[in-house]
């Protein structure tokens, strides 16, 4: 999903310098070494939305939008967050990324892990050139990275509500990215420092919002539409919102018997596509959708809500569409 542009001088502006991102992330992921070089190009090549290194551009247009740093600042965070799909596919078994065999089913475990590894030095080496600040930055968001896999993996502890878990959970794992693109790419416009702020804000919720959203289109969407079998999350026993606003209706005792019979099905075997099929519909007439859908868009709208204090122009135009077209692919 792209960030939507309606000024053309500035879609012109943003196409032209993604071009040249394009092409420094392909020097930067390099190696002499022929199989960390294969390795490394292999989700490069697969492309993908590149949400990261725009928004880092797109901020920068807050300031001075030409400035060669905004290059640099956009090649770290998109580095940082292919070396994360890299462990995170090894972590969740996923036989695919971006429609391309993901590296550890085509080069084994031990490989793509090593391999991210190498990402995140790159990430680490190219950040260095753009001073003491970033590299904090970059630093405190690979640890945001590495807690939200950390308590995903672990899962909420004893006493703790599985939701609200799980939306932390979003806010290190995808959130931080965001938040920590958006910032640099202000930072190094030139942006006053209250905008920076601004935009960070913005970031971590429309992260959320972002990620909330796909929890709803892996029930509600046709395959064509999201990329993949609808329940696929399911399936894979990924914790999905509208499976956890489910048990936690059961576990206040406010479920009935057809909500105890839905829990069941969803921790029974999920291989057949008719039992996948049918516990999908099962999901997409319940109220616990509806309230995924709901949650999503009110994310969304504090997303808008903190770009208040940005100047009206394009780039506040084009943050607050973005957040509007995450509502509406919830809806």
């Amino acid at each position: 999903m792209a960030i939507p542009l309606s000024d053309p001088a500035l879609a012109a502006r943003l196409a032209e310098r993604m071009a040249v991102v394009e092409q420094s992330l392909a020097d930067a992921v390099a190696n002499a070494d022929r199989l960390a070089d294969d390795v490394a190009h292999h989700l490069v090549a697969a492309g993908g939305k590149r949400l990261r290194p725009f928004l880092t551009l797109l901020a920068g247009e807050l300031g001075d939008g030409a400035r060669t740093e905004l290059v640099d600042a956009a090649v770290v965070v998109e580095l940082t967050h292919l070396a994360s799909l890299y462990h995170d596919d090894v972590m969740d078994s996923a036989p695919l990324r971006r429609g391309a065999p993901s590296v550890h089913s085509v080069w084994g475990n031990s490989v793509a892990i090593l391999v991210g590894d190498l990402l995140f030095a790159r990430a680490s080496a190219r950040v260095a050139g753009l001073g003491p600040e970033a590299v904090r930055l970059q630093a405190e968001t690979f640890e945001r990275l590495c807690l939200g896999q950390l308590h995903e993996t672990t899962g909420p502890a004893e006493g703790e509500d599985p939701a609200q878990h799980y939306l932390q959970v979003l806010a290190d794992k995808t959130a931080s990215l965001l938040a920590t693109s958006a910032r640099l790419g202000a930072m190094f416009g030139g942006a006053p420092a209250e905008q920076v702020e601004v935009v960070a804000a913005y970031g971590e919720k429309v992260g959320v919002a972002f990620q909330i959203a796909d929890d709803v289109l892996d029930l509600a969407s046709t395959g064509s539409e999201s990329g993949k079998t609808p329940g696929t999350d399911l399936r894979e026993r990924v914790p999905t919102m509208p499976v956890l606003l489910l048990r936690q209706r059961l576990a206040r005792g406010e479920g009935d018997a057809d909500d105890a019979a839905l829990v069941a099905a969803l921790d029974g075997d999920l291989s057949s596509d008719a039992v996948l099929a049918d516990v999908v519909e099962r999901l997409r007439a319940h109220e616990v959708l509806t309230q995924t859908r709901e949650l999503a868009a009110r994310f969304a709208r504090e997303a808008a809500a903190e770009l208040a204090p940005l100047p009206h122009g394009p780039v506040r135009e084009a943050l607050e569409s973005f957040a509007t077209a995450l509502t509406d692919r919830a809806s």
